[in-house]
């Protein structure tokens, strides 16, 4: 099975700032910081795991792709304040350095890229590590590090760009905050399964219960499953044989997306499961045998959140393991 890996320095180059502490108090590294996504992509280089992968290439997202979920009000906003020396901030916990509109436009063309790669034929499943994560940016402003929503603007391209094979999208979302921007994208339209499992009460504290269903079109096809602090493996494994494949089965999706969070784990400072790498390859392992059986192996898994430098690594690298089919 060829699995096509998403990967580019640039990301890298982003960098949120904070206001939480003065710069004369003692300088402040962000939670959403580049070290956590360098550190995943060296273990998979020193471990041997990249030379298994086939190297995709980004796109840089257009305005086209973009307009699909955010307004070109909030685009030519982020624009004006990203030439800024100074940065700035696109809404609620979403600051940012000069240029990050371009590297925010490079992470949504990487999961755009890897979709592709996996509709050309040239992949069979691909893996995203992008950066910045997208799943809280909703259609008008950034919220929670995020700029621009990588996801929901792969959805909308899938079902725009390939109407003949793509009629129906499962997205599942299983970072540790709720994915609110995701679920916004598509709260009416019932093209899209959303399922999100997500701490409760969690970030956004008023997003993510489970009478969020959908309206119109879309009722029933939004799934929150929020689960109380301190669950683990018996948690996410029961819901995810109880609910989420259950689910997949019956919507019987063309293509399935998923929003690869490790803020989950138990060594994650922001949030309260304990989770360990072992189950984020069982949730991978269960999610890929479902599309082979759905649709002909078509799965993408885009980076999101995680913060634990140390973890975060392990957990990537079980899901690319499961990936490449290395029990």
């Amino acid at each position: 099975m060829k699995v096509g890996y998403v990967y580019d320095e640039r990301y890298l180059w982003h960098r949120p700032w904070s206001t939480q502490y003065s710069a004369l108090v003692e300088p402040f590294r962000h939670w959403e910081s580049p070290e956590t996504k360098r550190r995943f992509h060296s273990l998979l280089a020193v471990s041997g795991l990249l030379d298994q992968l086939t190297v995709v290439k980004p796109q840089v997202a257009t305005n086209a792709q973009l307009e699909r979920v955010h307004t070109r009000r909030y685009l030519e906003e982020l624009e004006r304040l990203s030439a800024r020396e100074e940065g700035g901030n696109a809404g609620e916990e979403a600051p940012f350095s000069q240029f990050a509109l371009d590297i925010a436009r490079l992470s949504a063309g990487g999961v755009l890229a890897a979709a592709d790669a996996v509709m050309d034929g040239q992949v069979d499943t691909a893996y995203a590590l992008t950066r910045p994560p997208g799943h809280h940016a909703v259609a008008d402003r950034g919220m929670g590090f995020c700029l621009l929503n990588n996801v929901a603007i792969t959805a909308k391209h899938l079902l725009a760009s390939y109407p003949a094979q793509i009629n129906k999208i499962a997205i599942v979302d299983y970072d540790v905050h709720h994915g609110n921007g995701t679920q916004e994208a598509f709260y009416e339209d019932d093209r899209v399964l959303f399922v999100s499992l997500h701490q409760a009460n969690n970030y956004p504290a008023d997003s993510g219960a489970v009478d969020e269903r959908g309206e119109g079109r879309g009722e029933g096809f939004n799934i929150n499953l929020p689960l109380p602090p301190g669950s683990g493996s018996g948690a996410y494994e029961y819901t995810f044989k109880k609910v989420v494949i259950p689910a997949l089965n019956r919507f019987k999706p063309d293509f399935v997306l998923v929003s690869s969070g490790f803020d989950a784990s138990y060594a994650d400072p922001l949030a309260a499961m304990i989770l360990s790498s072992s189950v984020f390859r069982f949730m991978a392992r269960e999610l890929v045998e479902a599309a082979k059986r759905l649709c002909s192996g078509r799965i993408v898994f885009a980076h999101e959140g995680g913060y634990s430098e140390t973890y975060v690594p392990f957990c990537g690298a079980a899901v690319i393991e499961e990936l490449l089919g290395i029990r």
